[in-house]
Parts: structure tokens; C-alpha cells; sequence
């Protein structure tokens, strides 16, 4: 399937947010469906990586409604916490992905391993693969980061997931608290973007 090819897809998430982000990121051009559209519920991620749920997601979406798909896994790694929630991210807001409380259990970790790391610069990282398959094959498989800490407490409306308590290198203000157009252009899911653009 060559790039000229791709002028339609199904973008392989049920989160909201991130189907607002990379629409915004997507070329006008290409026609984008979302799953919703098909009622298709997510598969089970039981990849061991960022990549390999991605991966997951493309190829089940792709299969299911025969549009190339492209999908996105991508989660919060604390160091302090051993890169956890990493790819558990959503996971930990309870089956409803309830981010207030997946927020909470973040805190709640980070005072079981030092009640006083808020005297610290909690190190942490946000990381994205996207993927494009179409049905069964792998088109394209990449992964973008973005280096920061943890706030001491929520800050900002903005944004969605763990935005609110993520602060980037070089910035004052969390993801929560930036305009969207600009938190677009520094965060991993458009460094992730920017790598895999070449195959749209």
C-alpha cells in the first residue's frame, strides 16, 4: 500500500482526547472515521510495550472495518514509581478510566515511596507509539517522547488523562494548564506524529 493510497482511516481509539489530538494532527486531506462510527469496542492490550499495543489496536480496527487504521497506545512513565503506570496508564483510573482517580493512586505511590518527594524534581516521561496497518500488515511503527516531572498537585482544566500533573522540561505550567495549540506542538503524541507522517 503505497502513501498516495492513504486518503482515507479509521482512527483506533475510544478516548475521546486523543481523537481530537490527532485529528488535529492529521493532514485535511484524508478522510478520518472513528470507532465510535462502527460501535467497536477496544481490544484487550496484552502487549509488553508502548509498540505492541499500538500495534494491537491498528490491526484489530483495520481487520474489523477494512480501512487502514492508525492507533495510538501511550502512558506516563514516573521514575521515581519504576516507569510505572507506564502502559498500565488507563488502567489505573479503574475500569471506567477514571483519570481523577488514576491521578490519586499516582500520588498515593509516590507517598508509599517517599513521604517527602515533593522536596524532590520527580522525574517523568510521557511516551506515544502510533502505528498504521492495514488489515493484518504492519505500515509503520514508531514511538515520541517528552521529558518532564510531576506537580505537586493537579493544575489546569486542559487536555485529558495525567495532563493535569505533568510539567515538560523547560515550563512552568502543566499540560492541563497550556492552550491545546500549544501543548500540541511539545508533547509526545507530536513527536511521535512528526515521525510518522512520511507514510500519510
Amino acid at each position: 500500500m503505497s502513501k498516495q493510497k492513504i486518503n482515507k482511516l479509521i482512527i483506533g481509539t475510544n478516548n475521546k482526547g486523543k481523537l481530537r489530538e490527532i485529528k488535529n494532527l492529521l493532514p485535511k486531506n484524508i478522510e478520518i472515521h472513528s470507532t465510535s462510527k462502527f460501535n467497536l469496542k477496544s481490544p484487550t492490550e496484552n502487549g509488553k510495550t508502548f509498540k505492541e499495543n499500538s500495534l494491537i489496536k491498528s490491526k484489530y480496527f483495520s481487520k474489523k472495518t477494512g480501512l487502514v487504521c492508525l492507533a495510538d497506545d501511550s502512558g506516563l512513565e514516573i521514575e521515581l514509581l519504576d516507569k510505572n503506570p507506564g502502559i498500565y496508564s488507563a488502567r489505573w483510573g479503574g475500569r471506567h478510566g477514571d483519570f481523577d482517580k488514576a491521578i490519586k493512586r499516582v500520588y498515593r505511590e509516590l507517598n508509599k515511596k517517599n513521604k517527602n518527594w515533593k522536596e524532590e524534581k520527580i522525574k517523568a516521561r510521557f511516551v506515544c507509539a502510533l502505528s498504521i496497518s492495514y488489515l493484518d500488515k504492519k505500515i509503520a511503527c514508531v514511538v515520541g517522547k517528552v521529558e518532564g516531572s510531576i506537580a505537586h498537585t493537579p493544575k489546569g482544566k486542559n487536555g485529558f488523562g495525567y495532563d493535569p500533573i505533568f510539567i515538560p522540561y523547560r515550563s512552568k505550567k502543566t499540560f492541563g494548564e497550556m492552550r491545546p495549540s500549544k501543548k500540541y506542538r511539545l508533547d509526545h503524541r507530536f513527536k511521535a506524529f512528526v515521525k510518522i507522517k512520511k507514510f500519510l
